[in-house]
């Protein structure tokens, strides 16, 4: 039986990838962004989805994550995105995460091929924990089939903690379905799996329910009031917070949402240079990002401290 990593629960966010104007990746403002969101009470869920984890190589993550720990961020509040459909990159990724000291990886299924069968992805998954060899390895799943089109049965699930008990320790989500999110936490919690909302729109009745947490890409922009909502989930007014959010998430989503979200960056922080996108993302046109900026306006959306997140013109500066 797995046991809870009390630095994985709550709200973590995978973390939005700042790229400099050569397309390069930007420590600099990777870093600040990271530290900014431990300071709000969100964990690092680096390389997500929303991270355009899978636009970036091994090699650039590897960077990424070293630059975190060489600036002094606490390894205890990182769950790195370590999936890929290559498993020597699942396992390189893995391997590097569990040295560092990370408690958890997110574990995407090998994605590319489609129709795969459960005892495919079943070695999938065994082969990345078995090279890895590493006790202190924690995995949680992630299901995401309205992205990857290959999703992670409850068949599947069961097979992995019978296999490899206290080493599968949770998933995330984003599939979208509540009553999905709820079948899990009823079928694998009491066996120590922990269950994290793909969004902060099912934050509260998973936690209700006895869930982890969500793992949310707006944690990025509208962290403090998602964790409020996760830290007084048992308060009056808990029923309007999460309208809030949901009202917020909303918003976000009327477009790409990755762009979306780099743009409020951009537009709060002062530092354009947030909202680039690596292709074949693409970023908001100057329509999409007026609309945005005037309908988050209206509802008197602020990223707290959001100049603190631009890096300076030397940091910015290609190697």
């Amino acid at each position: 039986m797995s046991t809870p990593t009390p630095g994985l629960r709550g709200v973590l966010s995978p973390v939005l990838t700042p790229f400099n104007a050569d397309g390069s990746p930007s420590p600099a403002r990777f870093v600040k962004h990271c530290r900014w969101l431990l300071r709000q009470g969100v964990g690092l869920a680096v390389f997500g989805t929303n991270s355009e984890a899978n636009s970036l190589t091994v090699s650039e993550k590897r960077a990424l994550l070293d630059a975190l720990l060489d600036a002094g961020l606490p390894s205890a509040r990182m769950m790195p995105g370590t999936g890929a459909c290559a498993l020597p990159d699942a396992i390189e990724l893995t391997r590097h995460a569990v040295k560092s000291g990370c408690p958890g990886v997110l574990m995407l299924p090998p994605f590319f091929y489609k129709g795969v069968s459960d005892e495919g992805l079943f070695r999938g998954f065994a082969e990345v924990i078995e090279a890895v060899a590493d006790t202190r390895l924690r995995v949680y799943l992630y299901h995401i089939p309205p992205v990857a089109q290959v999703g992670i049965s409850f068949e599947l699930i069961e097979r992995l903690l019978k296999r490899y008990p206290g080493v599968i320790a949770g998933i995330k989500d984003s599939s979208g379905d509540w009553n999905h999110t709820a079948a899990l936490l009823k079928e694998f919690q009491n066996a120590g799996f922990d269950v994290f909302a793909g969004t902060e729109t099912l934050l509260l009745p998973t936690l209700q329910n006895g869930g982890a947490g969500c793992i949310t890409a707006t944690g990025n922009v509208n962290a403090a009031a998602i964790v409020r909502l996760a830290q007084t989930w048992r308060a009056t007014d808990t029923a309007d917070q999460q309208q809030r959010l949901n009202d917020t998430r909303a918003i976000f989503q009327r477009y790409p949402i990755i762009a979306a979200m780099k743009a409020a960056i951009a537009w709060q922080s002062g530092d354009p240079q947030w909202a680039t996108m690596r292709p074949p993302l693409i970023e908001l046109d100057d329509a999409q990002q007026r609309e945005l900026q005037q309908a988050l306006a209206r509802t008197g959306f602020e990223i707290e401290n959001a100049s603190t997140l631009a890096a300076n013109l030397q940091e910015a500066s290609p190697a």
